[in-house]
């Protein structure tokens, strides 16, 4: 009896546990359908600003920005790197956080750079911390609520750190989705600016008017899109990376789901078993104990004889 009472208590376990994942699955759901309709609604602003900048680089030769700085004479361990790692603030999404730390570690921690590490959410924070590698500034509560506002914040502090010398080069790591099902972790180059339309095909700069005219100048209207393409930047990679971690999330609580399904089947198939032995267990009993009294009656009988 004890054996069926230790097993309905773990199926009754299971079931709950099963509740909580279902629940964390359609929670992950409804954020992720959230965040790439805000993602939509904002991408097409700075794929414009993006174009323009590009539209700027090759209507004027030999343009030179601050921004654009790629400062060859620092080399080695002279030169430093600020990289920006988006993790999540709490596990339970499969391997996203793995990924993501693993890539920056044989990305950015396996030669003589002199790296400068941001880190976005908890996870990344705590893993970094334990193994004893110094962060030098964490962006809070930006992993669970991406906005142009949070990616403004870390935006003006990399272009601050560049800008003062402090760092040479500025890249983020995060996670993109690579298609409906999979995502992947990816590292892009922020700082120094380098154009997009430089990595096509020459015969599409074609399509850019070399006559175009800039007032003040080009240098000035640099200073006011190129934070706001950083910022765009910034933001499509929180975002992504939440969508990639509710996705995996998702995609992690479904195989909790159908674990439960099947371990809820076995105990149950192991229940339904123990019972029946316990049935015929007993029904054995009460025809042996049958079969006693009649033989017990029947040497009555003969000694009364």
């Amino acid at each position: 009896m004890s054996g069926l009472r230790e097993i309905s208590g773990r199926i009754r376990s299971v079931r709950d546990t099963r509740k909580i994942t279902n629940a964390m699955y359609m929670i992950s759901q409804t954020k992720l359908r959230k965040a790439k309709k805000e993602a939509e609604e904002n991408n097409p602003y700075f794929e414009a600003l993006e174009d323009l900048f590009d539209g700027i680089v090759n209507s004027c030769d030999h343009l030179k920005h601050k921004f654009t700085d790629t400062r060859d004479e620092k080399k080695g361990s002279d030169r430093a790197h600020a990289v920006i790692v988006v993790t999540a603030d709490k596990g339970l999404a499969g391997a996203y956080n793995h990924n993501v730390i693993k890539l920056t570690e044989e990305t950015f921690f396996k030669g003589e750079e002199n790296i400068i590490l941001y880190v976005v959410g908890e996870e990344g924070r705590q893993h970094f911390a334990h193994k004893k590698i110094h962060i030098e500034g964490q962006f809070k509560y930006t992993a669970q609520n991406p906005s142009l506002h949070r990616a403004r914040v870390i935006c003006d502090k990399m272009i601050d750190e560049f800008l003062s010398g402090r760092v040479d080069d500025v890249s983020i790591v995060y996670t993109g989705m690579k298609d409906q099902m999979t995502s992947e972790a990816r590292v892009r180059h922020l700082l120094p600016f380098a154009s997009a339309e430089a990595k096509k095909d020459p015969e599409s700069q074609a399509s850019y008017d070399n006559d175009l005219n800039f007032e003040p100048s080009p240098e000035k209207v640099m200073d006011i899109i190129v934070p706001d393409i950083l910022t765009g930047y910034i933001y499509s990679a929180l975002v992504d990376s939440y969508c990639s971690e509710q996705n995996d999330r998702m995609m992690a609580m479904d195989n909790a789901d159908r674990n439960a399904d099947e371990m809820v089947r076995t105990l149950s198939i192991q229940y339904n078993r123990e019972r029946q032995a316990m049935i015929t267990r007993e029904i054995t009993e009460v025809a042996s104990g049958a079969k006693a009294q009649r033989k017990a009656k029947e040497a009555r009988k003969e000694k009364d004889k």
